[in-house]
């Protein structure tokens, strides 16, 4: 994560001169607004229009969960947000918070009365955003709309600089504007648990420690707030805060919530070092073609420097490098969430999974992140892909002299050695022989 804003920052023309970025995701290679994309919400539409697939287009609840179904996005996940922090503003308050729902490369969120929006990831492009219609006439199909206008806060320095999917905390008024003078967190792994869910309902124990959901603030003429994080903390039902009845769970789920945390951020840093290793090989074979030198495969000079920094960012998001600790005595959340996450979750021989919670001073039992099953990972450009795998299988054999991975001790890496070598897609073949000779 460190290098990330340093490589954001620097592209190199044909000529190696650094160029400040401005939307680099919109020029070639990746072309980001300009190409079809190949993810969930097109190929659902394919299959509607066939009719090999029909929703219940009897309300809009009927609809969500209908395409919930079809991306593999889990019920269970429900969030809650209640600050304006979204393309439908007008529909979103401390009294009608949006809901949000995620599954391992899809993510929906709806406002009561108003279009679902939904992102669904491309293997190269990234997120795609959308705007679903449930009120639409049954007589007319479904329509996934491509919303360009997201990527005014979904792709620019919130994610970093590329299309991302973000969770932020605020300080919201009474209102659920975000009071601007307190700036936000956009919340990650490592983000310490006072500063997260400020604008979000959260429901769970936590013990004595406080975070900012759950209440709205109040601007002082001194540009401080007053807000009670106390009114806040441990709360387990929501109907205090607003009329639940309109919505299907009443949950708005702790570990629900650092789930989507730690994910969508992995997302971000995935997406970036994609894109950012995919322009280093394209400009790299530009200028060996322009120079009428061959053109290689692998990269060589600046290129291979920006594809191992990227690669040193996606290990630290993988390996949950500087985790913020979760507060004394742990926290607990909705079974029901943890059960339907980990139900398919790949396990190896011994029944472990990147999936297992742990919930006491961590969020998973083994740190290595379950990001690695993702459409984005699994399709990393060739020279990032095995630049990653190789740094990845160095940590965990115990073979890195960085220091960087040292919080992993030997059962740990033990433990995600042999669930990456059983499960893992594509995972080479020494890795499967190196465990079964142990």
């Amino acid at each position: 994560m460190k290098n990330l804003l340093r490589i954001s920052l620097i592209t190199f023309s044909l000529s190696g001169t650094a160029l400040m970025a401005e939307d680099e995701y919109e020029a070639a290679p990746i072309r980001y607004s300009e190409t079809e994309p190949n993810d969930a919400a097109r190929h659902l539409e394919r299959l509607m229009a066939a009719g090999k697939v029909k929703i219940d287009r009897s309300n809009a609840w009927t609809v969500l969960h209908g395409v919930m179904k079809e991306f593999g996005v889990l019920p269970e996940s429900q969030t809650m947000v209640f600050s304006k922090t979204s393309k439908q503003n007008d529909l979103i308050g401390p009294q009608t918070p949006r809901v949000v729902y995620f599954g391992d490369n899809a993510y929906l969120g709806y406002s009561v009365g108003g279009a679902i929006e939904v992102s669904t990831v491309d293997p190269k492009l990234g997120p795609i955003f959308y705007l679903l219609d449930p009120r639409e006439e049954p007589s007319k199909p479904l329509h996934f709309q491509r919303d360009q206008s997201c990527l005014s806060c979904h792709g620019g320095p919130f994610t970093p600089e590329v299309p991302g999917v973000i969770v932020r905390s605020v300080y919201p008024g009474p209102e659920g504007h975000p009071i601007m003078s307190q700036g936000s967190t956009v919340v990650d792994t490592t983000t310490p648990f006072s500063d997260r869910w400020g604008g979000w309902y959260v429901t769970g124990k936590h013990g004595s420690a406080l975070h900012r959901g759950n209440v709205t603030a109040t601007e002082k003429n001194d540009q401080t707030v007053d807000i009670d994080f106390k009114k806040g903390a441990n709360v387990s039902n929501l109907a205090k805060f607003f009329d639940i009845t309109p919505y299907k769970r009443k949950t708005s789920d702790i570990v629900a919530l650092m789930v989507l945390e730690h994910q969508t951020s992995v997302q971000n840093i995935l997406t970036k070092a994609n894109h950012t290793s995919m322009r280093a090989m394209h400009m790299q074979t530009s200028l060996q073609r322009e120079l009428g030198e061959k053109v290689l495969s692998e990269p060589t000079g600046t290129a291979r420097r920006i594809i191992d920094h990227c690669a040193e960012d996606v290990l630290d998001a993988i390996f949950f490098k500087d985790e913020a600790e979760l507060p004394e005595g742990g926290i607990e959340g909705d079974p029901a969430f943890q059960t339907a996450f980990t139900k398919r979750a790949p396990q190896s021989t011994d029944g472990r999974s990147l999936k297992d919670f742990q919930l006491l001073n961590r969020l998973f039992k083994h740190r290595c992140s379950y990001m690695v099953y993702s459409l984005t990972f699994q399709h990393l450009t060739a020279p990032l892909k095995k630049t990653v795998l190789e740094r990845l299988w160095a940590v965990l054999d115990g073979k890195d002299t960085s220091g960087s991975y040292s919080y992993l001790g030997e059962s740990e890496r033990a433990h995600i050695r042999r669930i990456l070598a059983e499960t893992l897609p594509g995972a080479p073949a020494e890795w499967k022989k190196a465990i079964a000779s142990k």
